[in-house]
């Protein structure tokens, strides 16, 4: 019986030094990048919005996420999901809508636009 509390005691251990650490890199990374300065304001808001809830995103806010690029985008999102205030949310919707948003966005920009 002893040896089960030790592993739990080390699972436990091991999990949390694993949120300590995802947790230092996606900060790391963002600061590094300087990801908390490469949108606007209101571009974060509706690129949230339509990651985290069911809005859309302009091609404005598009075109700003793009310049924010994909790994500032992925540290921002999984940063957010680190918050308790969404531990509620499931991880891997919210990373698979933000994946969404990203490459919607992306072919947007990409794809030329129409002749006048």
């Amino acid at each position: 019986m002893a040896s089960l509390n030790v592993y739990s005691v080390l699972v436990v251990l091991f999990l949390t030094c694993g949120v300590v650490i995802a947790t230092k890199e996606n900060d790391q990374i963002i600061k590094e990048n300087n990801c908390e300065t490469k949108m606007g304001l209101p571009c974060v808001l509706e690129a949230f919005t339509s990651i985290f809830n069911t809005r859309t995103i302009s091609n404005k806010c598009c075109s700003e996420l793009v310049v924010l690029g994909k790994v500032c985008h992925s540290a921002l999102v999984k940063r957010t999901l680190e918050n308790p205030v969404f531990k509620d949310l499931n991880p891997a919707t919210i990373i698979a809508k933000s994946i969404q948003t990203w490459n919607n966005c992306l072919a947007l920009i990409d794809s030329p636009s129409p002749s006048a």
